[in-house]
């Protein structure tokens, strides 16, 4: 039923001529010349299939990256994440460089795009358009985000304490919405479920009063023809879908209405409209990226949802959802710091709705405050997200149960603003406050990233946990993944997944450094599966063994050579690795290390031989 309502859909919009302000059904502009640093394999167009993000050769494909950016939701720079092209170009470098990145999550605003009602803003999608290509130009992938926060900054008045993103003035006028206030609140998000305003508007949106959901869908698509033209057909392959969405809640539920109804009758058929527009605006072959109930997977605010009643969502969908951890930003909820496997379940349960509902995930927005009464605890929490995005089994039993790791899972961190500290942002237009420090927004601080003073973009994070080791590409299906990146908490070296004493060989050769090891089953693709490299794993001092060699100091990529290294496409200087096994059925592995200084071949080897062993005894 989802299908046959979308065609007719699709037809009603196209007979209406709501693209009438673009004759865009035509093709892109013509294709820019190949990325630099590009092979033969890459620069194809994602699908989904299997349950897996899959390129043209049928590799299957793991995005990492980050939110671009926060500063979308603020004023000072017009609802764009850049002052200019050129910083989006030095962000974009920056992201693959240091912080290990393929893709990014890129945040729109409905309010910028569609300022007086039934006009778009040309000017914004062009200043948009150009921003967002110079990250397909650094060789990442992107898909935009409609993005929202409490509905509206237009429902907040001068002297609020917080303030909102999203919808226009315009769509605000109409709800004649009462004065927002949140009550007793200690975190800017309880506005969503205490705030009457916001619940209000939220409400209105979702019963399309005033047909305000109309002018959002038809917006929606007039953005995504603007893309679709004004990108070159090379950087049109790079993106990936669209997030219609960012995390919708209902404001109220109707009489009788529970969270699980509520996402059964408003929010998916919210979606089979919204996919309607993107296929009406020429994004057919890229799925939408959906995102469900906020607090279905909430560890302190729960409600059942996570569109169980969607049916099989299948190719033209991704399960895209948001995990943070309330009980630790609450400070109160979890005293510590977070643990080895500490949310190996909750990212399963994701891998879990995803494989229920025929398609594959994305984790479009994790992260923890890097300031404030509970920052000390984001070296360890991130480390564990990171952790279950790589396997859904804690690091102190991987080496024994490898073959249920599952998965490895999509995502993007919160956030990536290089203006982090040096806002002027002048709080819901008082210019008595002016907001400088952190993200300029509802006393958050979670960018990942700064400006220093020479105007150098600056890792705030341990580069160890950003930038990882990860399965980017596969040529056949992950059986099994881990990294162990060995990053820091102060002072300390968090270590959650060292090799077990059982391999004494493999253990000594990772010593104390980092390692990753990717356990795959090929299937006769001829493109190379390749791993990340971080800046930590220079080229001339990785050690590679697996089952098709063993190697100190990779290589330059060839056809024939079966463990190699090269760029990345774009031109960043960020490399990967790249393992050529063009064969059917077989289990491949690949241990990546940096612990060791010219290991000997008897080591190589003595590893090698250790490693067979254990890949044959776990899985098969």
């Amino acid at each position: 039923m989802p299908n046959i309502r979308a065609r007719l859909l699709a037809v009603l919009v196209v007979l209406c001529g709501l693209c009438g302000f673009l004759t865009t059904a035509g093709s892109p502009t013509a294709g820019a010349a190949t990325l630099p640093d590009s092979l033969s394999f890459d620069g194809t167009a994602l699908t989904v299939s299997g349950g897996r993000f899959v390129d043209a050769t049928g590799r299957e494909v793991v995005l990492r990256g980050y939110n671009v950016s926060g500063e979308t939701k603020l004023a000072e720079n017009k609802g764009l994440p850049f002052a200019s092209v050129a910083d989006a170009r030095k962000s974009a470098t920056a992201l693959r460089a240091l912080g290990g990145g393929n893709s990014v999550r890129f945040l729109l605003s409905w309010a910028y795009a569609e300022p007086v009602r039934g006009q778009v803003d040309t000017a914004y999608l062009a200043a948009a358009t150009a921003q967002l290509g110079a990250f397909l130009d650094a060789g990442i992938r992107v898909y935009p985000d409609f993005h929202q926060d409490l509905y509206s900054r237009h429902l907040f008045h001068s002297g609020s304490w917080y303030t909102g993103d999203g919808a226009p003035a315009w769509a605000v006028a109409l709800g004649g919405y009462p004065t927002e206030s949140c009550g007793i609140c200690f975190l800017w998000g309880q506005n969503i479920t205490q705030n009457g305003a916001v619940k209000a508007a939220q409400y209105d949106f979702w019963h399309n009063n005033h047909g305000l959901q109309d002018s959002f869908l038809a917006t929606a698509q007039k953005v995504m023809a603007y893309l679709r033209a004004n990108l070159t057909t090379e950087q049109f392959t790079g993106v990936l879908g669209f997030d219609p969405y960012n995390e919708p809640y209902a404001g109220t539920y109707d009489s009788g209405q529970t969270s699980r109804t509520w996402e059964r009758d408003l929010l998916w058929p919210f979606y089979v409209k919204f996919r309607a527009r993107m296929d009406a605006a020429g994004w057919t072959d890229k799925p939408a990226l959906v995102e469900p109930n906020l607090f279905w997977n909430g560890n302190v605010s729960k409600e059942e949802g996570g569109l169980l009643d969607a049916g099989t969502l299948g190719s033209r969908y991704v399960y895209n959802t948001h995990f943070y951890d309330q009980k630790a930003i609450s400070g109160v909820l979890m005293w510590g710091n977070a643990a080895d496997g500490q949310y190996v379940t909750d990212f399963g349960t994701v891998r879990d709705r995803a494989s229920a509902t025929g398609t594959t995930a994305i984790v479009s927005e994790f992260g923890h405050p890097l300031n404030g009464t509970t920052a000390g605890k984001a070296p360890s929490v991130l480390k564990a997200m990171y952790q279950a995005l790589d396997s859904r089994v804690k690091g102190a039993n991987w080496w024994t149960t490898p073959a249920t790791s599952g998965p490895v899972l999509s995502g993007s961190q919160w956030q990536w603003d290089i203006y982090n500290g040096r806002h002027h942002e002048l709080m819901n237009g008082n210019p008595d406050k002016v907001l400088t420090t952190g993200d300029a927004w509802n006393d958050e601080d979670l960018s990942a990233v700064r400006l220093d003073d020479s105007g150098t973009v600056t890792l705030r994070q341990d580069t160890r946990l950003l930038d990882r080791i990860y399965p980017s590409a596969t040529s056949g299906t992950t059986v099994a993944f881990t990294y162990e990146d060995r990053s820091r908490d102060g002072s300390t070296t968090l270590t959650w997944n060292p090799v077990p004493g059982t391999l004494p060989s493999t253990r000594q050769l990772v010593g104390s450094g980092q390692y990753g090891l990717l356990v795959w089953r090929s299937n006769g693709g001829t493109a190379p599966t390749e791993l990340h490299l971080p800046a930590s794993f220079p080229t001339a001092t990785t050690t590679v063994v697996s089952d098709l060699g063993t190697v100190y100091a990779p290589p330059a990529y060839t056809t024939t050579t079966k463990i190699a290294a090269a760029a990345e496409p774009g031109g960043t200087g960020s490399r990967r690795l790249l393992l050529s096994a063009p064969d059917s059925g077989a289990v491949h592995y690949a241990l990546v290390a940096n612990g060791s200084t010219a290991p000997s071949a008897t080591l190589l080897a003595a590893a090698r031989t250790e490693l067979s062993a254990w890949v044959t005894q776990k899985v098969g």
